[in-house]
Formats: C-alpha cells, sequence, structure tokens
C-alpha cells in the first residue's frame, strides 16, 4: 500500500460501476501527488487482492489485500450492479461491520449505501444513493432518511453520495474537510473538473 500517515481505502469487487471507484480514485490520488505534505495515501483493496472487474468490463488488479490492508482513517465503498448479490452476504456485511467499528470514517458512492444499509450501518440516520435506487434505500430500512435531491449526505462519520459522477464531488469534499477548502479546490483545478463546483 502507498505510503502515508493516514489512508484513504477504496474496497473493490466485481461488477463495481468504475467511475464509483475511479473517479474519488482520480481525487484522493491528485490530491496526494499533488500535496504529499499532507501525509495521504490512498489504495485500492479487494478479497484475497484478487482481479475484479467492473461493470462495463474494466480489469483492475487492487494494490492490497483486505486481509492485508493496513488501520484505515477513511474507507470508500462503491456501487454498481455487483453490490446485489453482496446485500444478502452475511460474511460480507459482518466484515463491513467490522471496518464500521475500525475506520473512522465510511464513504459510499452510488449504490454502495445499499450494502451500508444491509448491514445495519445507516439506521436513523440521512443518506442518499443513486436515482433509480432511492426506493430500494429505504425498503431496505425505513428508519433511514432518504435524501433524494442531492449529491451527497455528509453525517459526520458516514458520507454517503448518489450516483456514479457524484462520487467525485462527494472526494472533493472530504479533501475540504479532512484537510482545507484551499486544497480542494487546488485538487479541483489539477483535475479540471469544473461542472459545478462543490467547493
Amino acid at each position: 500500500m502507498p505510503a502515508g500517515d493516514r489512508r484513504i481505502g477504496i474496497f473493490l469487487f466485481d461488477r463495481f460501476e468504475e467511475l464509483d471507484a475511479i473517479g474519488p480514485y482520480e481525487v484522493f490520488g491528485a490530491w496526494c501527488a499533488h500535496a504529499p505534505e499532507d501525509g495521504w495515501s490512498v489504495a485500492t483493496m479487494s478479497d484475497g487482492g484478487a482481479e475484479v472487474r467492473g461493470a462495463k468490463g474494466l480489469v483492475v488488479r487492487p494494490h492490497v489485500a483486505v486481509e492485508d490492508a493496513p488501520d484505515l482513517d477513511v474507507l470508500v465503498y462503491p456501487g454498481g450492479q455487483g453490490t446485489r448479490p453482496l446485500l444478502a452476504d452475511e460474511t460480507h456485511l459482518e466484515w463491513v461491520r467490522s471496518m464500521r467499528e475500525r475506520v473512522p470514517l465510511l464513504a459510499s458512492v452510488c449504490t454502495g449505501s445499499l450494502v451500508l444499509a444491509a448491514a445495519g450501518l445507516l439506521a436513523g440516520r440521512p443518506a442518499t444513493t443513486h436515482w433509480a435506487s432511492l426506493d430500494h434505500l429505504a425498503s431496505l430500512d425505513p428508519s433511514i432518511d432518504v435524501r433524494r435531491d442531492v449529491r451527497f449526505v455528509d453525517d459526520g462519520d458516514t458520507v454517503t453520495s448518489a450516483g456514479v459522477s457524484s462520487g467525485i464531488d462527494m472526494a472533493l469534499h472530504l479533501v475540504a474537510r479532512l484537510q482545507s477548502t484551499e486544497r480542494a479546490r487546488e485538487v479541483r483545478h489539477v483535475i479540471q473538473y469544473d461542472p459545478e463546483p462543490p467547493v
């Protein structure tokens, strides 16, 4: 795993939605490269370190196996069709719960929040997901305050974002939160992301 006193891990699985993971990775990777003095690193990880294939065919060899990953400060959980079987995988859900206990900040992109909900981690909290899965999120746990018209929801130790490209907005928000708004603006300039800048 790359060097850095503070670590961001992005969990990958078969049929993850590519931009859900690669968008935040680009933001965090640009941050780490642009400002190494901030002391952060980012890496991808998968069960057993296995190569994974995204929803649209992108093949990725993660940096590290989940089992070998060092302690994380942030865990990013992307979405995609591959989340559907994980909703009923109790072994996986127990791992997600264990990460909640060990990782200060959990962040999801798109339908990654469905997995957090299935693990019981969004009970009574505000959250969002891809527009086509908002009702599914509500059905998994009726106590969730489903936010339907936002790019992301920051609820302290848990941040959820809407579909696909919204993960970029969320990641820039996290750079601002974890470091500074000025740094987030620098990163946004580095990656030339200018639709409606979140910071």
